[in-house]
């Protein structure tokens, strides 16, 4: 790593108090249970007595009182794919005024040009939110470091790349992987149970996932487990094994919403090399998915907690502008 993830929206590290507490697994969620936080008195009082030059008096720092949880999307050690944000969800809303205080708190070491945003999660209430994300996808090999504070710090490493593109209209995947291509056919979205469009990334996967079609407001339509299971959205946006793939991958959308893939070996082949962070971008489809429609604490098809990172359906400008720090 030769510099520093630099923006003019990144700045210090929570305290050690404020996350002497952090637990990191996988994209888990981690308790903070310390006071959280400081605010800093940046404002300088020179010493204007006669005949002296004037000085600064050194910086003040007072707890956030309101800072007390945060849970953090990254593992300590962890390999993600090119496509990972770094998302921090805070215990109750951060209110507008203190975000910025809250942004400069947070430190990221990385050989990357990256941007602090504050999201709003589908789950969760505004300023409850705030994600790094780089300009542009990261390269492979690339070491990340979040500093917290003096004695606290959390590495990770970016992995080999891998990129996947499903077309809706041609009911094909293309998959390229370290520069090597391969077109798998898929099942997407019926018409009217449309599949989102835009782009998101893998935030875990299940080998079995029970999957209800009740709390997507589909009724009675189907209950039971699916396998090979690859989470895209909170929303409940799988990828997974389909056996109406065999008959309609490459043809026809046929699903209610999730990517389908074959019981012939293609769904567990996909799922073997995916890993947290890889992209997956829906074209040809309708509504884009929102960059909020993930990482709360939701349901979707599936029971159980809800991950996913729309981050990457806001243009760099739009995405910068979510900084608290202007």
């Amino acid at each position: 790593m030769t510099r520093r993830a630099r923006s003019r929206r990144i700045a210090a590290g929570w305290t050690v108090a404020t996350l002497c507490a952090l637990a990191l697994a996988g994209c888990s969620k981690g308790a903070v249970t310390g006071s959280a936080g400081t605010e800093v008195d940046t404002a300088a009082k020179p010493d204007t007595t006669a005949g002296r030059t004037p000085t600064t008096r050194p910086v003040k720092t007072t707890p956030l009182a309101k800072l007390t949880g945060a849970h953090i999307s990254i593992a300590d050690g962890q390999t993600v794919g090119v496509g990972m944000p770094m998302s921090v969800t805070f215990d109750h809303a951060i209110p507008a005024g203190e975000r910025a205080e809250v942004e400069r708190q947070l430190k990221v070491d990385a050989d990357v040009e990256g941007s602090w945003s504050w999201v709003k999660d589908r789950n969760l209430l505004e300023g409850q939110r705030v994600d790094f994300r780089p300009r542009a996808y990261g390269a492979p090999g690339t070491a990340v470091t979040v500093r917290a504070g003096s004695g606290i710090t959390r590495p990770f490493t970016v992995g080999r790349s891998l990129v996947a593109t499903v077309d809706e209209r041609t009911h094909m995947m293309r998959v390229v992987k370290d520069g090597q291509t391969r077109n798998v056919p898929i099942t997407a979205g019926a018409p009217g149970m449309d599949t989102w469009n835009g782009t998101m990334v893998v935030s875990d996967k299940a080998t079995k996932v029970f999957m209800n079609s009740q709390t997507v407001g589909y009724g009675d339509a189907y209950a039971g487990y699916c396998s090979y299971a690859v989470h895209l959205t909170t929303s409940g946006t799988y990828l997974h094994q389909n056996p109406k793939a065999h008959t309609y991958a490459g043809h026809q959308n046929v699903t209610h919403g999730c990517v389908g893939l074959a019981t012939d070996g293609t769904a567990r082949k996909f799922y073997d090399e995916v890993i947290p962070g890889d992209v997956i971008t829906v074209v040809g489809s309708k509504d884009t998915v929102a960059v909020g429609n993930g990482y709360g604490y939701g349901y979707g098809y599936g029971y159980g907690y809800g991950y996913g990172y729309g981050d990457w359906n806001a243009d760099w400008a739009q995405w910068r502008a979510g900084s608290a720090l202007k």
